[in-house]
């Protein structure tokens, strides 16, 4: 049945799984926004140990997921990951790196006589979370702004900037995007350790986190508003029916209004963050974490498919028009698709499998008494 879709069916099926998983792992950086909380919000020893505790349990999953979404491009689009990885290299090793050093500070933080210290890789978690974010941020606007490549006939990719990447950081709405994720992942991050953590005879603490997640909601705002105001006014990237490119005037609101599901998604997505805020911060609850990470997966779905439908290259080139990449010119073949479809069809499986895994590792809080009795814990 999967065999006898069409090509053209098959590649918008391949976006839309791409874009899920790219938004699975936007709302999984509360890891990440919790790792940037943790000065300033855990003052004692046993405090920063149940933060690092806590996120240490779920960094896999983010950095997993990242991995996922980057195979699901290779294998679906193989031609975007070939421009953008074999291009923008040094933005992509930058990210992973900071990826990396995650990693190995969760590791080695608390082992003893370690040699760089606890703090260093305090440092490095902090880095992970702001950096590593940012940069992440900035190559999904590349998505809207372009980038600097030419593909030749034989799809041979020049860039055309020595920084290779890193220039995306110098675009106003590639910052301001990366920092909306950066602020929004240490909402997340404080919605998180809220549920997760067992308060009991740290109640400051746990005010702290709650008034961290009302405090950096009103950080994002402003980079909010600058993304959604450039959004819907900056000329964008279209497709003719001749399949050329073109710049076209407000092409970003008129797919939104022409897609007023993903219209919808996007408002939907952004209420449901700041009702996860309102529980954490204001309502005492401790299931905003559920609503603000729906909302995040909602607000990164509309953002996806905003840059990949309605015949809009997702991946422009502001140097060479022609070159820009849709989820048309750029996926596999039709053989590809099917025989990954296939394969897809177990996604359920798995989703099911680490929601189980999720529920028991948060059957029950996090308790100060389980990580000191805990030799092996971060």
């Amino acid at each position: 049945m999967i065999g006898s879709l069409s090509t053209a069916l098959l590649q918008q099926i391949w976006w839309i799984l791409a874009s899920i998983v790219g938004s699975l792992f936007l709302a999984l950086t509360f890891v990440q926004g919790g790792q940037t909380l943790l000065w300033q919000v855990a003052r004692t020893d046993i405090e920063k140990r149940l933060v690092i505790n806590s996120l240490g349990r779920k960094w896999e999953l983010t950095f997993t997921t990242l991995v996922l979404f980057g195979g699901a491009l290779f294998a679906a689009f193989p031609k975007f990951y070939s421009t953008s990885f074999g291009g923008a290299y040094w933005v992509w090793i930058l990210i992973l790196f900071t990826f990396v050093v995650q990693a190995v500070s969760y590791e080695y933080r608390a082992k003893p006589d370690n040699l760089l210290g606890a703090g260093t890789y305090e440092a490095f978690l902090f880095l992970n979370g702001s950096v590593g974010i940012l940069l992440i941020g900035a190559a999904v606007g590349t998505f809207f702004t372009g980038s600097n490549f030419t593909l030749n006939d034989f799809n041979q990719v020049t860039w055309t900037h020595p920084l290779r990447g890193v220039e995306a950081a110098f675009s106003v709405f590639n910052v301001s995007l990366g920092l909306f994720l950066v602020f929004n992942a240490r909402v997340l991050g404080s919605m998180y350790l809220v549920n997760n953590l067992d308060f009991q005879g740290i109640g400051e603490f746990e005010q702290r986190l709650r008034k961290a997640c009302l405090m950096n909601l009103v950080y994002a705002l402003p980079f909010l508003l600058i993304v959604l105001v450039s959004l819907l006014t900056m000329d964008g990237f279209g497709i003719d029916p001749a399949g050329k490119v073109s710049i076209v005037p407000a092409k970003y609101l008129g797919n939104l209004l022409a897609m007023p599901v993903v219209l919808l998604l996007l408002l939907a997505g952004l209420v449901l963050v700041i009702w996860g805020v309102v529980l954490t911060g204001l309502k005492k609850s401790t299931a905003g974490i559920w609503f603000g990470g729906l909302g995040t997966v909602l607000v990164g779905l509309a953002v996806f498919f905003t840059a990949g439908f309605n015949n809009t290259p997702f991946y422009p080139s502001k140097v060479d028009l022609q070159s820009s990449l849709s989820i048309y010119n750029a996926s596999s073949s039709h053989f590809t698709l099917t025989a990954m479809s296939y394969v897809a069809l177990t996604i359920p499986l798995v989703l099911a499998y680490i929601a189980y895994v999720w529920w028991l590792m948060d059957a029950r809080k996090l308790t100060s008494a389980e990580i000191v009795a805990d030799s092996k814990s971060y």
